[in-house]
């Protein structure tokens, strides 16, 4: 993963919320919500005098667009060359991102710009938020098992500064505004061979009428987030889903090896680590994630993901689960188990032999991050 080059501190942050929303009521609580995040910094795309400004709707999407063609190719590039492929090896490229509008989607430009063929097949995401990396990492499964020898590329750009709304001042406003941060983040996931995670099962669950929740509303000023105060205890009814999901699969979810969950702020974390019985110290690459760029949306994942591989421990066999939870309210979840160097055959002993032909690698990007 990359991140851009414009630092934001939690002080920064602080300081700037109190010059912006000066004597409005809910700012206290608003800043003590924000320092309770435990968010130390994030990363933007631009300088944040100028982020803190809105320049119209149609100027946003301009920079999106300017952006995310100028920071894509090169996690990209890092992807395929961990993963040991080339761009023509590629024959699907799911494309996640939900703080900007293009049509056609980016794929279409990275499809002739950075020489995949032309018939890769397109799968833009754009609605899933943050729940989005899990999405992606699960239509790559589910594309893989139906093309055993194709090899899916990830995407995920989110650029959450430049949904920032100066004049939304509600609570749940002004805690995004200081938890969201702007990457990019890229995953190959092979159908044949490499070393990461092999997916063997996955799963998507909505829970009934929360639809509001967490959502967009779009005016002519752009994307203005709503943030429920029930979304932090959403938790509770999704611990039992992945549970059960663990359960089905002859595991127990509560002792799992390791951990890749979406980081969508500490009760997320707190509550489920709970939910699950699971030793708080087993969310460390997803609780590192957001003390280092906060709430990067659908990029999450890919980047605690990421910190997995860096961290070098992990042993072929190691069970664990893949889950990422956004607007719906809707949780992609995925289990797999850790495999190095699975040869093209994908006879290993690291792959349960009732699960190998739905195996799939996911290989990692590059070292700065799943970029």
């Amino acid at each position: 993963m990359r991140v851009p080059e414009y630092v934001i501190t939690m002080e920064d942050t602080l300081e700037f919320a109190k010059k912006v929303h000066a004597g409005k009521p809910q700012l206290p609580l608003a800043l003590r919500l924000i320092q309770n995040t435990g968010v130390r910094k994030r990363h933007i795309v631009q300088p944040i005098e100028k982020a803190l400004d809105h320049p119209g709707f149609e100027e946003r999407n301009r920079i999106y667009e300017l952006e995310s063609k100028k920071r894509c190719p090169g996690v990209i590039e890092e992807a395929l060359a961990n993963a040991d492929l080339t761009a023509r090896d590629i024959d699907v490229i799911i494309y996640v991102s939900c703080t900007g509008f293009m049509m056609p989607s980016l794929t279409a430009w990275l499809i002739n710009n950075m020489g995949f063929r032309s018939d890769t097949r397109q799968i833009p995401i754009a609605q899933l938020g943050c729940a989005a990396g899990g999405a992606a990492i699960n239509r790559a499964h589910d594309f893989c098992t139906a093309y055993p020898e194709s090899n899916a590329l990830i995407v995920a750009c989110e650029l959450c500064s430049l949904c920032y709304q100066p004049t939304d001042d509600d609570i749940g406003s002004l805690l995004s505004d200081g938890l969201f941060g702007d990457a990019v983040a890229a995953a190959v996931m092979r159908g044949r061979g490499g070393t990461g995670v092999v997916l063997e099962r996955n799963s998507s669950y909505l829970i009934p009428n929360t639809e509001d929740w967490i959502c967009y509303a779009v005016r002519a000023t752009g994307f203005h987030f709503q943030l429920d105060r029930r979304v932090p205890g959403t938790m509770e009814p999704l611990a039992p889903v992945l549970r059960d999901l663990a359960t089905d699969h002859g595991w127990d979810v509560s002792k799992l090896d390791f951990y890749i969950i979406h980081a969508g702020g500490p009760r997320i974390l707190q509550d489920l680590a709970k939910f699950l019985d699971v030793d708080d110290t087993m969310f460390r690459h997803s609780w590192s994630t957001l003390t280092d760029y906060g709430n990067i949306a659908s990029a999450v994942v890919l980047e605690a993901l990421r910190r997995l591989f860096d961290e070098g421990t992990t042993m072929p066999g190691a069970t664990g689960v893949i889950a990422g939870f956004g607007p719906g309210i809707t949780a992609e979840m995925a289990m797999g188990s850790w495999t190095a160097d699975a040869p093209r055959d994908m006879e290993s002993t690291a792959i349960p032999a009732s699960a190998s032909y739905l195996a799939r690698d996911f290989a990692h990007t590059t070292k700065g991050g799943i970029a």
